[in-house]
């Protein structure tokens, strides 16, 4: 019975060879070498999927794990059942194939494997395949699957597949494969991307280390300062121990600092490459290493400093219940009435209050449609001008109304000394310093003259470049003229 893709149309496309009689209403054969985990969980699915499945082992008769359904042969013999055979083995343990290259001959032989370690081997464990076995047309993929997410039907664990091989109508095959098991698979090029597809499952979070690190180091400083500036400097002057300030109140001085900066982060790389751009007068000289790094986090530094933002509105919101607040209010309260005192309205302190709340919530609302936006799932729903639109131009406009909501909130305590304890300013004050620099290098770029200017570069134009010899002869003939 033929393998049924859309390449039977084709007179020489690859047939997948029958069991038996039995598989009249399968999809064909296909067979595993390797028994492991990963072995028997793709063996489970494809018999789910409609395939039969044989296996080739070294030992046959150790069998009693495999799938149900499935048959187990020696390596030669199961190699001669099906035209793909899927290699779930190590690199280790490629010798047995030179035994087999008669039977292997012609057929596609997926590679699964991956390393312990990045740049393991000097080439890809495909390519060593490939160069093992001339004959056999070698495929990259489904080495980014786990075998969890092939035993849990796809619920969990990535869905995607990478693909990638010399030979067209094999990746072809494969990929139909990884449909059929409900995967998404993707061609990845040719067998020189092999080496990027093995690096892939050794990477832990590659672009979310910069900006991790980055938080950690903020909310770490910050803590200490504001440690030192509340609790360390009441208990030195006044004898009064306010640790109880630390989970709370402390926590929430410095969520609010932290989350600020980070937005800022997010759109210096930008200015500066932009400034950069301006200053070498051409878009093609490459940025600095660490400004190439910087930029490709900023997604994540969003996200991280979103968190943040998420974390000070819910310490925000339970201010109200906590005793502390609750037993400062009561007494003052009784103060009042004990001291027959009545606190005047005043209009002023009024706005101030809520042009200081409602600059914070609009500011978290664009927050979290800036952080909706970079969802996969929605950034492809958008076109680029789309995205651009809202992760630019309502980012700043974020950032501004993060910054005003910090303003607001320190108003005029950066006047009076009492709130320099120690000779150290207020937290809230070092919060303002990256957004205050990016939102005034931003008023520099939007200015018509300097803004036509980066849009020339962007769209081609080099300040310094030489003439073409068109425009040299062109140049020649406008000065004869004259």
């Amino acid at each position: 019975m033929a393998f049924r893709t859309s390449l039977d149309m084709e007179d020489d496309c690859l047939n997948m060879s029958p069991l038996g009689l039995e598989a009249q209403d399968k999809l064909g054969t296909v067979c595993i070498f390797g028994t492991g985990d990963f072995g028997r969980s793709l063996g489970l699915r494809l018999l789910q999927a409609g395939y039969l499945v044989v296996y080739g082992s070294r030992n046959p008769e150790n069998s009693s794990l495999l799938p149900k359904g499935a048959k187990v042969l020696s390596h030669k013999e199961a190699a001669e059942y099906s035209q793909v055979i899927f290699l779930a083995v190590h690199r280790e343990h490629y010798d047995f194939l030179s035994d087999i290259s008669n039977q292997v001959e012609g057929k596609v032989l997926v590679d699964i494997s991956n390393n312990l370690k990045k740049n393991q081997y000097s080439e890809s464990n495909a390519e060593y395949l490939s160069k093992l076995m001339p004959n056999a047309n070698v495929v990259k993929g489904f080495n980014t699957v786990s075998a969890w997410a092939l035993q849990s039907g796809n619920l969990d664990g990535s869905r995607q597949v990478s693909v990638c091989g010399n030979d067209y109508k094999s990746k072809r095959i494969v990929m139909e494969i990884a449909q059929h098991l409900g995967l998404i698979a993707l061609d990845y090029g040719s067998l020189r991307a092999a080496n990027e597809l093995e690096s892939y499952p050794l990477q832990l979070f590659p672009l979310w280390r910069l900006p991790l690190c980055i938080a950690t180091c903020l909310t770490a400083a910050f803590f200490c300062y504001c440690v030192i500036r509340d609790v360390v400097y009441a208990y030195a002057t006044e004898g009064k121990d306010v640790s109880f300030r630390i989970l709370i109140s402390l926590a929430n001085q410095v969520f609010p600092v932290v989350s600020l900066i980070m937005l800022a982060l997010c759109y210096l790389p930008g200015v500066i490459a932009a400034f950069l751009q301006l200053y070498n007068g051409t878009k093609y000289k490459r940025f600095p290493e660490w400004l190439d790094k910087w930029m490709l986090c900023r997604k994540q530094l969003g996200l991280v400093a979103l968190g943040f933002a998420f974390l000070h509105v819910l310490y925000s919101l339970i201010i109200p219940v906590r005793y502390y607040v609750r037993h400062k209010q009561n007494s003052y309260l009784a103060k009042q009435i004990k001291n027959n005192e009545t606190i005047i309205f005043q209009k002023f302190y009024a706005w101030r209050n809520d042009s200081y709340l409602s600059a914070g919530i609009l500011g978290f609302g664009f927050y979290l449609l800036l952080g909706i936006t970079s969802l996969p799932s929605v950034s492809n729903a958008v076109n680029w001008r789309e995205f651009r639109f809202v992760q630019s131009k309502l980012g700043y406009v974020t950032l501004l109304l993060c910054t005003l909501h910090t303003f607001l909130y320190g108003w005029d305590m950066f006047c009076h000394a009492h709130n320099y304890r120690w000779f150290l300013p207020p937290t809230y004050m070092f919060s303002l310093i990256v957004p205050c620099i990016v939102l005034i290098l931003k008023v520099i770029l939007v200015i018509p003259c300097v803004d036509t200017a980066v849009m020339r570069i962007r769209q081609g134009f080099e300040r310094h470049a030489e003439k073409t010899p068109y425009a040299k002869k062109a140049s020649i003939r406008g000065t004869l003229a004259l």
